[in-house]
Order: C-alpha cells, then sequence, then structure tokens
C-alpha cells in the first residue's frame, strides 16, 4: 500500500496516453456556435440559440471512443479515476478506494461516459498533478 506521504502509488496508464485524451477532449468542448443563416428575430426571443455544435458524426468522439476501447481494462479504470480524482471525489491517498468504485463501475461505455463529463480535460489534468505529471513536461519537477 502506497504512503501518502512518500509514496505515489502506480499508474497503469502512461501520462501520454491521459495527454492525448486531455488534447481530445479539448479539442471536443471547442466546438462550433450555432449557425442560423438570418435567423430574422431578436436577442429577447432567442431562447438559447447561441448553444454550441453537436454533430453525430464527430471525428473526434469516433477518435476518442475507438482509442479507449483499445486501452486495457486497467488502463480504462485509471482514467475513469483520474477524473474522479481531479473532480475532487477523493484524494490521492484514497487513490485505492477511487480506483476499486472505478473497477465496480467499469462497463464499455467508458469512452462516453467521460465524454459526457463537463470539464473532463480539467479534472483529467489535475488528477495527473496530484501523482506530480502534466502534459508539459511528462512529470513534474
Amino acid at each position: 500500500m502506497a504512503d501518502a506521504t512518500t509514496d505515489v502509488p502506480e499508474l497503469s496508464i502512461s501520462t501520454e496516453k491521459v495527454c492525448f485524451i486531455i488534447a481530445k477532449a479539448e479539442e471536443f468542448d471547442a466546438k462550433d456556435v450555432v449557425t442560423i443563416p438570418d435567423p430574422g428575430s431578436n436577442p429577447s426571443d432567442d431562447a438559447m440559440i447561441e448553444v454550441l455544435e453537436d454533430h453525430k458524426d464527430d471525428p473526434v468522439v469516433a477518435e476518442v471512443v475507438g482509442f479507449i476501447r483499445a486501452m486495457s481494462e486497467d488502463e480504462q479504470i485509471d482514467l475513469v479515476s483520474l477524473a474522479w480524482l481531479g473532480r475532487g471525489d477523493g484524494t490521492l491517498a484514497e487513490w485505492a478506494d477511487l480506483r476499486a468504485e472505478a473497477a465496480r463501475a467499469h462497463n464499455r461505455r467508458t469512452a462516453q461516459y467521460l465524454l459526457g463529463m463537463p470539464l473532463v480535460a480539467n479534472y483529467l489534468a489535475e488528477g495527473l498533478a496530484a501523482f506530480g505529471r502534466s502534459c508539459e513536461g511528462g512529470a513534474a519537477a
């Protein structure tokens, strides 16, 4: 068992893979503003017309889903656990518990679950930071 003050638990997933998912999640979140040619109305009655576009055939979604499905079950569990850690659902000292819960909840929809999580890129980055890692330099000093 890892001692939270000196030892950092081992991750089954590489920093590079997490950083790839972070980059793709940021790309997915950076959607286009809906383009409606000459809506012919005024702003007071547009009711949410200025939302971001979702495309059912979004190539980023297909790429992320394929990438995550190709991962081992342990890597997928770590990915979800990192998101939960970054979201504040636990601490690094509670990593084993977070990971056990992610293992219990694991199913074939890991990619869809993560892409449906608002701020998932931020959560994954925060989770990596708890392990002393980042996407800027691989491992923090």
